[in-house]
């Protein structure tokens, strides 16, 4: 059960969700890099979740926070339910007509989060309500001190609404990641987003299942979210993955249990980005699975293409058969494997993506 130390019901333009565990390091600065937008306190809040926290003093800098500007900053405390539980719990909390999840070591640029915002309220002030706002993202990475950002104006037209028929085909390095995204908060509220607790890598569901209910689409080309890779720590790092690969799995099997693509996404383009983007995931998994050192990794491999091909043998055959990617994460034999992996090196190299 959570618990908070604002219970208001006013509602304001967006709502930043911010989830936290033992963040106290760095979840100043992502709260500082939202408030110095100096963006007017009737249009946001910002929903900070300690998930159970207890290894430093999380808890007690969120309720500073709360006590600094009671108004605008929420302080939700909850037992650890893991990231996807503390993504859930922001947006029960949010009144906000948008709602952005900002991980806690990251941050918002101020300029591009004044720009969305402006765009928002020119588009509400003409009576137009758009379901899903795309921003650009960067990696900022820790290890060479280096950036890369992802743009979407070859995808998305830029400044204007949209729908899914007008986007244009992706990149791989040009998946929407949970980093470009903010939702119309009752889209995510009426559709319920299946994040399982205690759970790595659920950004993926959050990015993923929504979008065929976000009808109306904005690209504000914009340099937003700023996202640190790199550290040994995360998620994302190469050894963390492997040790995790069972996670992985989990997130990519209720994926592929969401949907029956073909027969429940209507637009050609969206079809074609979620295939893509599954494809992409059950690669990872197997991957993953393959660099694992867990005896029956490999027999997890099998059991997740096995359960794609039971769930909808169009969609199996789709992506096991006729997408390249997936052609190369099958290839038989030690050989084979060997060709997957260093396929995956390469990749790696080039979009520095863990």
């Amino acid at each position: 059960m959570s618990q908070t130390s604002q219970q208001t019901g006013s509602s304001c333009l967006i709502s930043f969700g911010i989830p936290c565990y033992n963040s106290a390091a760095y979840m100043d600065h992502c709260i500082e890099s939202i408030l110095d937008t100096g963006l007017d306190p009737q249009e946001f809040e910002i929903v900070i979740v300690n998930d159970g926290s207890q290894k430093d003093n999380t808890p007690q800098k969120a309720d500073e926070w709360h006590e600094r500007y009671p108004n605008n900053i929420k302080a939700v405390h909850q037992e650890n339910g893991g990231h996807g539980s503390a993504v859930l719990t922001g947006l029960e909390h949010a009144d906000g007509m948008y709602y952005k999840v900002v991980d806690s070591d990251d941050w918002l640029d101020p300029v591009a989060l004044k720009t969305l915002v402006n765009e928002i309220k020119d588009l509400l002030s003409k009576g137009i309500t758009v379901d899903l706002f795309v921003a650009n993202y960067v990696y900022e990475h820790v290890e060479d001190n280096t950036s890369h950002t992802v743009t979407y104006e070859s995808v998305f037209p830029v400044n204007q609404p949209f729908t899914w028929d007008e986007a244009k085909k992706f990149r791989v390095d040009q998946n929407l990641l949970m980093h470009a995204l903010t939702y119309r908060t009752s889209v995510l509220k009426e559709h319920a987003v299946p994040l399982p607790k205690h759970t790595f890598y659920v950004d993926n569901i959050y990015a993923w299942v929504p979008l065929p209910h976000c009808e109306t689409l904005y690209y504000c080309n914009v340099d937003l979210y700023r996202y640190y890779i790199g550290r040994q720590d995360q998620s994302v790092n190469e050894k963390v993955m492997v040790s995790r690969y069972d996670q992985q799995h989990r997130i990519t099997r209720i994926m592929i249990d969401e949907y029956h693509l073909f027969e429940d996404v209507k637009s050609k383009n969206l079809l074609d980005y979620m295939l893509n983007y599954l494809t992409m995931m059950m690669v990872i998994s197997t991957v993953f699975g393959y660099m694992s050192e867990v005896e029956t990794s490999n027999d997890e491999v099998q059991e997740l293409w096995d359960h794609l091909k039971e769930h909808d043998e169009k969609m199996y055959e789709s992506i096991r058969h006729h997408h390249i990617l997936g052609v190369l994460a099958n290839l038989p034999g030690s050989c084979g494997r060997a060709i997957t992996m260093a396929g995956y090196r390469v990749a790696r190299k080039i979009f520095k993506f863990n």
